[in-house]
């Protein structure tokens, strides 16, 4: 295979929202550049980057796909993303990984809440953004639309490149005004022409825009072209490179993929204008354990630094997908993992185009390969050179969206179901998964319901586990409103040695947050100072346990102020015991009561939706907060209870047709209602019922 340096290397990520086109632009590019020689459909099946069988039946991207392609000596590198949102994760370590965020948007549909996602993650990234309107040849394109969208949401640094002439059904005509040429495409050849005199203006007017954008990039530029009112093809190529290398210029560029129509164009553009690995600002790394910042090269004669994007486990071991960002990686060299503390070997390299894989000598600066059977070395981990360990910062995964709980349905599965949900994990850090001792259940969390789906059946297929799920408990807390005081007397004789303890209680109510606090006010030695740590072990038992309906207790403070000890019988146990019972008689008595746990809820989605997901969250007895504008959309923020955000993620997407999203954050616990108290004692009653027959 071809060794490239990094001025000759595009690392590109296709974002955007779903059914944008994403898989169909990786086709078209690939195909265009003669890496393929059939242009695959998503519909048919049969895309290099959807392999997957999960992928064919669904017809969605689910996991992020490596292609490359060789355009006039550039290299390509494509990471095909998932749009849906349920596989967020993936489409946000895509970006990271890369140096151009190509986010599509819908001819007909415009910005929606994944262009939003993959513009904010390339701005988190410090990566160039370059818009393409895809399906300009459907029915209803409207490209002007898009464009303002764009421009709307992400400002005037949105700079359309192009004109689509002859937008919608039969499109195959386009203005690019970089060249100041008419490119028509006719049984999927291009020949350009002049531009017609109708729209020569337009694409006059266009031009000076570009132009403008390229000389704002750089105050030396932006001073020449106000004196000379015009840059030379040198300077225009530079200030294009800057502008969206300090992203200060977005270009917009149009497209039919499914129909090969306009990707040449954006492939020449990308090639000779676009900022590559040299270009644009290396992560930041430290020296290990430390936070001493360390200057990384993109050079290859420099120490490695790297970093592992994606994981994808396999029967021979996992395939981790590779950022190069200096140094370079070839087979059989040892690099150290700081994120793990592990030295690893580095086996075959591969350079992939979805499932099909070829053999690759070397990774170099600024390149992109793939390593197999790395032995501890997961998603979002750092491989360095042994002798200069260093770390890059790892990228922050998105929360859970959702949480349900699942359990082997074969006894003796335990150990297996553990095993594989931690592997999915290092694969996938979107997904979340654990034993949760308070709630007694394995609880499992993820972006969604989908995205559950596809864990689950990986589980069942790699791991043979096939679970139930079902949902969650709630981690609700117990506590008190007023003061109470009770006495209990542990006094048992059975023949030998008896047991004896006596303790007085006085409980009261804390400030909700300030935790349990233990007072000893005993005097006289009514109780002896080596049993007053049983007393207090008693109650702290029964405070973890609960009382109320089997739920820690919280917030309270607890004073023994009194009782009696028999100078034999008594002992540690014995104390322990009356602590405990004294603690659950003096709790009834202090009206108690069940605290829910409140999220934060910030639900994004277009105007036309605002009532609908409104009255939703009010009928899931949610506080409406506020409410801010985002470009075409409003932030509804508000405090629900999780007990009825369970699933809230599908219901949401159903109600706004794909089109609303939503993060949510622990908040705090308040006081549930009476008759949401009253059910969750019910059931803690039939489930003890259920225990003890």
């Amino acid at each position: 295979m071809n060794r490239y340096t990094p001025e000759d290397i595009r690392n590109i990520a296709l974002s955007g929202h779903g059914g944008t086109g994403k898989t169909s632009v990786a086709e078209a590019v690939m195909f265009s550049a003669g890496a393929t020689n059939r242009l695959g459909s998503v519909d048919e099946g049969n895309t290099l980057s959807d392999y997957t069988d999960a992928e064919v039946e669904r017809k969605i991207s689910i996991s992020t796909s490596m292609l490359h392609c060789d355009w006039k000596g550039t290299k390509i590198n494509i990471l095909d993303a998932p749009g849906y949102a349920d596989f967020i994760g993936d489409a946000k370590t895509a970006i990271w990984a890369s140096d151009i965020a190509l986010t599509l948007v819908n001819a007909a549909s415009g910005v929606e809440i994944g262009t939003d996602k993959a513009f904010g993650f390339a701005d988190e990234f410090n990566r160039a953004t370059v818009f393409l309107i895809n399906h300009v040849d459907r029915e209803f394109a409207d490209c002007d639309g898009a464009v303002s969208a764009i421009q709307e949401h992400f400002g005037n640094g949105a700079v359309p490149f192009q004109i689509p002439v002859n937008a919608g059904e039969g499109f195959n005509q386009i203005i690019d005004v970089l060249q100041m040429k008419l490119v028509t495409y006719t049984d999927g050849k291009a020949e350009a022409s002049e531009i017609p005199e109708e729209w020569q203006d337009q694409a006059e007017d266009l031009r000076e825009q570009v132009v403008e954008g390229a000389a704002e990039s750089d105050d030396d530029l932006i001073e020449r072209y106000l004196e000379e009112g015009e840059l030379t093809d040198e300077e225009i190529a530079q200030g294009l490179k800057n502008g969206m290398g300090n992203r200060t210029l977005f270009p917009i560029f149009v497209s039919a993929a499914s129909k090969n129509i306009g990707v040449d164009l954006l492939l020449d553009f990308l090639s000779s204008f676009a900022p590559g690995p040299l270009d644009l600002p290396i992560p930041t790394a430290y020296k290990e354990g430390s936070e001493e910042e360390v200057a990384l090269t993109v050079s290859d004669d420099d120490p490695l630094a790297a970093v592992v994007f994606k994981t994808i486990s396999e029967s021979v071991g996992d395939l981790s997908f590779l950022r190069v960002y200096s140094g370079s990686v070839q087979s059989g060299d040892d690099v150290f993992n700081p994120n793990r503390r592990a030295n690893e070997r580095i086996g075959q390299i591969y350079s992939m185009s979805g499932g099909k894989r070829e053999d690759m000598d070397v990774v170099g600066a600024g390149d992109i390969g793939a390593l197999i059977k790395l032995k501890d070395t997961h998603t979002g981990n750092t491989l360095c050179s042994r002798n200069t360990r260093l770390q890059i910062q790892s990228v922050e995964f998105p929360h859970p969206l959702i949480r349900v709980a699942v359990e082997p349905k074969s006894r003796g599965d335990e150990d297996k179901i553990s095993t594989g949900l931690q592997s999915i994990h290092e694969e996938d850090p979107s997904f979340v998964a654990g034993y949760d001792a308070e709630l007694r259940q394995i609880i499992a969390q993820g972006q969604g319901e989908l995205h559950l789906t596809v864990v689950f059946d990986k589980l069942k297929s790699k791991f043979g586990v096939d679970v139930e799920v079902t949902e969650p408990r709630i981690p609700y807390r117990e506590t008190i409103q007023s003061r109470a005081e009770a006495q209990y007397r542990h006094r048992k004789q059975s023949g030998g040695r008896g047991q004896y303890g006596e303790a007085y209680l006085r409980i009261a109510p804390r400030q909700r947050g300030d935790g349990f606090e233990f007072i000893d006010e005993v005097v006289g030695g009514a109780i002896p100072g080596k049993f007053i740590p049983a007393v207090e072990k008693g109650v702290v038992e029964c405070m973890q346990r609960g009382v109320l309906a089997g739920y820690p207790v919280v917030d309270t403070q607890v004073t023994v102020y009194d009782g009696s000890f028999h100078p034999v019988d008594s002992s540690d146990m014995a104390f322990k015991l009356a602590g405990s019972f004294a603690f659950q008689n003096a709790f009834m008595d202090a009206r108690p009561i069940l605290l829910e746990p409140i999220y934060k809820v910030h639900v994004v989605v277009p105007d036309s939706y605002m009532g609908d997901v409104m009255a939703d969250l009010n009928g899931r007895r949610g506080r409406i907060q506020g409410m801010d504008p985002e470009g075409n959309f409003q932030v509804i923020h508000a405090e629900v209870p999780l007990a009825d955000l369970y699933k809230y993620s599908t219901s949401l997407r159903s109600m706004t047709q794909g089109t609303g999203d939503y993060t949510m954050e622990f908040s705090h616990y308040e006081s549930a209602p009476h008759d949401v108290t009253q059910k969750v004692i019910e059931a803690s009653e039939h489930d003890r019922e259920l225990v003890e027959a």
